[in-house]
């Protein structure tokens, strides 16, 4: 793309952006937090890095397992 070309020779900032958590509801925390990580990659940008951005992926792992066990009523496994 013609405006992404003078950034390819500009030094590289690398983010890599973990989930959101699937163990509660969404709440004021999770905007100041996606906040905070928007002000890094524009101040980078705005400084003349070229950004590169990638979302996290994550299984979740044991609190989801947890609460689904609870609502499904299992002691065992």
């Amino acid at each position: 793309m013609l405006w992404r070309g003078w950034r390819e020779s500009a030094p590289l900032f690398t983010f890599l952006e973990g989930p959101p958590t699937t163990n509660g509801y969404p709440h004021v925390g999770h905007i100041r937090g996606r906040t905070y990580k928007d002000f890094v990659l524009r101040y980078y940008r705005l400084k003349g890095y070229n950004v590169w951005a990638q979302a996290g992926w994550d299984e979740q792992g044991l609190p989801v397992e947890v609460e689904v066990e609870k609502k499904l009523g299992l002691k065992n496994k």
